[in-house]
């Protein structure tokens, strides 16, 4: 193996070396006075026992999973036992990443808070590196247990065979467990912690904003621990193990795909395959460095702007260190290869894609920074509807949403077409792959929120002077986008990522064409596009019977219990909290269990090409369904935040408390389910689902082949050979037949 492979576990540990000295930092701040600590000890005691409750399910799960792949493993050639060993590493990684935020960010929260009494310049700094150690401790974890483990595999199956042999496909195989694990546990992890924080968040706003008109946040009202604990359940450790499985899926699709890549006997011909990690590893290294741009000079200063500029940072800085790596990686021409199908280009194609990867990651971000903004547009529009009532404001939100989905699809869609131009199916797998390069800084950008949220809810129920929520409102406002923005970039990666996922799993089950003209696939197609449906509506009701308990318990201590509206009375937080974790942990399980099933049925009972129908029918009804509810969500929840600091409408000023809006709490409810429940979900779905299929396909690809070499020779036009069913039969069965 070329001694470049052992370089990628290296930039890892330095992902993760920097992230302890972070992490350390945070502790290290002022947690504020005792009343404060107390707070921050409530929310940080309910979301770790959220957090042992769901592991104990979990880990029922993963031993069942990992039995039955191990089983699996044994029944076909290019595969192995040793795929369970990969899938529990891969679903420990992703619980593991899931922590490091949650942990982090219930420590931030209240030192961000105590920052914010200071300046707003601390407080984004404690804010920021919380969310800083989060990005860092996910793409350190992907870069070091992907790239170990591809070591181990390799000189476990390898050790010297042909790049694009057998013992390659079955290394990558078993490395797919890993990501297998890792999505797996993403999906539970993000549904779960997204009904979990919904329930709550809804249940406090209908009934303490809307029906007794008291703040966000108030100490009076029995949900709002609940409320806080789940901004950390659902958008920091549900969204550490999405962006994990995220992550390692896009690199492991690029790999796949890299083995069908001629590239000469430099390096052991295993530069395309190895390209991927290494983009990663030095994506995390600029991403430490964009960190440091992430500065504002006082309290004027625009906090958007500055995550922007390490945003950019990083971004720009990748792209250059990209080029000199392909350069010197990559011999200048290459050909990608499957069966008669040949594409050549040149290394300076594979950069080409990188850049454009980057790009449309980019512009992802920018387009729904817009849709979803104050002060913009869409956001505007939204808030002037809500001058004539609750209706007026959903019909706004939804088309809103429904508007936001025509420009990233374009984008999306250009994307794939210059990145395909570029290098074919590698091209758009690579691409995929530069889009992610930089997802420690997207996520340190995007964990930041739920802490800026967190530290508002605590200066709140502390009673802390007004300028101190001013300043972690202004970081909440700013947090509310680039979650957004954080969503939509991971929706995206999710479409190029299936795409290259989709080309790997063609290739192993051996189908050279997915016809749409054969009535299974066709009918194959009509249901996966349904699959994304169903998935939202068992998330977005769960959220709703979540809900209605809140909202009942809520109503119900403070009719009961004496003097809760006075502040003389504690409201029992527990109740609301033990409302969602109950909720959560047994409303995650059937959504799960479709994007687990669906493939696995659809492949053994229709073979490989009707299974290849599903996969694209999920692909783009989850695309636009995930983008739809992320934007709309946001949007609302931002047409809100503009009520609260102020707008004016037709020539007179709305604050807080006005009906204007209330009409906005009314739609920023409607949208939680939405842009933390199953929209950011849709983007697991999609990836899970090509995941199992590339890991049945060794299963179902003999099948695939006999039947539809039978169904040419019944079909074809060219031949009066006139043949039986039962010769059919014989056909299937000797094709079949194990040797």
């Amino acid at each position: 193996m070329s001694d470049i492979a052992y370089i990628i576990p290296v930039l890892g540990v330095v992902g993760l070396i920097v992230m302890i000295f972070k992490s350390i930092w945070v502790s290290r701040q002022d947690a504020g006075e005792a009343n404060m600590k107390e707070l921050s000890s409530y929310i940080a005691d309910g979301a770790m026992a959220f957090l042992r409750a769901e592991w104990k399910i979990l880990a029922i799960f993963v031993v069942f999973a990992s039995a039955l792949l191990a089983w699996s493993g044994t029944l076909v050639e290019h595969s192995d036992w040793v795929i369970a060993v990969a899938f529990v590493i891969g679903a420990f990684f992703s619980a593991f990443a899931g922590w490091i935020g949650m942990n982090i960010a219930t420590k931030a929260n209240v030192r961000t808070t105590q920052a914010a009494r200071t300046s707003l310049k601390k407080a984004l700094s404690v804010s920021f590196t919380g969310g800083s150690v989060m990005g860092l401790g996910v793409a350190g974890l992907a870069v070091l247990g992907l790239s170990t483990l591809f070591i181990v595999f390799y000189n476990m199956y390898v050790n010297g065979a042909p790049v694009n042999g057998g013992e390659m496909e079955t290394a990558l195989e078993v490395l797919a467990g890993f990501s297998l694990g890792a999505e797996s546990i993403a999906l539970f992890a993000r549904v779960g912690g997204g009904i979990y924080t919904k329930a709550a968040d809804v249940g406090a706003d209908l009934v303490g904003k809307v029906e007794k008109d008291i703040p966000e946040d108030d100490p009076r009202n029995p949900a709002t621990v609940a409320d806080n604990v789940g901004d950390n359940v659902g958008d920091v450790a549900g969204m550490g193990a999405d962006l994990f499985g995220s992550y390692v899926a896009t690199i492991l699709a690029s790999m796949v795909l890299g083995r069908e890549v001629i590239a000469g006997d430099a390096h052991g011909g295993l530069t395309p395959i190895l390209l991927p990690m290494i983009i990663a590893g030095i994506g995390l290294i600029f991403s430490i460095v964009g960190t440091l741009f992430v500065r504002i000079k006082n309290e004027n200063s625009s906090v958007q702007n500055a995550l922007n500029l390490g945003n950019w940072g990083s971004i720009v800085l990748t792209a250059i260190a990209s080029y000199f790596v392909v350069i010197y990686l990559l011999p200048q021409n290459l050909k990608f290869e499957r069966g008669a199908t040949t594409f050549e280009f040149t290394n300076m194609d594979v950069f080409w894609a990188i850049i454009t990867g980057l790009v449309v990651g980019a512009l992802m971000s920018i387009i729904t920074e817009y849709y979803t903004s104050m002060g913009r547009r869409p956001v505007l529009s939204i808030v002037r509807q809500s001058s004539t009532g609750h209706a007026t404001n959903i019909i706004g939100g939804l088309a809103v949403g429904m508007e936001s989905v025509v420009l990233p699809i374009l984008v999306l869609a250009s994307g794939i077409y210059v990145t395909y131009s570029f290098a074919g199916l590698y091209g758009v797998a690579i691409g995929a792959a530069g889009m992610m390069a930089t997802t420690a800084m997207q996520l340190a950008i995007d964990a930041f929120g739920p802490i800026a949220d967190n530290a508002g809810g605590i200066a709140e129920m502390s009673g802390l002077p007004k300028e101190v929520r001013g300043r972690t409102d202004n970081l909440d406002a700013v947090g509310n986008t680039t979650a957004a923005t954080g969503k939509g970039f991971a929706i995206a990666s999710a479409a190029l990522t299936a795409l290259a996922l989709f080309a790997a799993y063609v290739g192993i089950a051996g189908i050279s064409t997915i016809d749409i003209y054969k009535a299974k696939v066709l009918a194959m197609l009509f249901v996966g596009a349904m699959i994304p449906m169903i998935f939202s509506s068992l998330a977005i009701a769960a959220v709703g019977r979540a809900a209605m308990a809140m909202v009942k318990e809520v109503r119900r201590q403070f009719e009961q219990i004496p003097g809760i509206m006075e502040g003389t009375a504690k409201p029992e937080y527990e109740k609301c909290v033990d409302i969602s974790t109950k909720a959560s942990l047994r409303e995650m399980v059937a959504p799960g269990a479709i994007a687990l099933i669906s493939p696995a049925l659809v492949g053994f009972l229709f073979g490989p090409e009707a299974l290849g129908g599903l996969l694209a029918g999920i692909t783009v009804s989850g695309v636009l369904l995930g983008m739809f509810q992320n934007n709309a969500g946001g949007a609302w929840d931002n047409a809100k935040k503009s009520f609260e600091a102020g707008v004016e409408i037709d020539g007179e000023v709305y604050y807080k408390g006005s009906e204007p809006h209330k009409a906005s709490v009314t739609g920023d409810t409607v949208g939680d389910p939405f842009k933390d429940t199953s929209g950011p979900s849709m983007n697991i779905l999609i990836k899970l689902t090509s995941i199992v299929a590339l890991i049945i396909a060794p299963h179902i690809a003999e099948t695939g082949d006999a039947h539809a070499m039978a169904d040419e020779i019944i079909h074809t036009e060219k031949t009066e050979i006139v043949i039986s069913e039962a010769e059919v039969d014989e056909i299937v069965n000797e094709k079949i037949k194990p040797e």
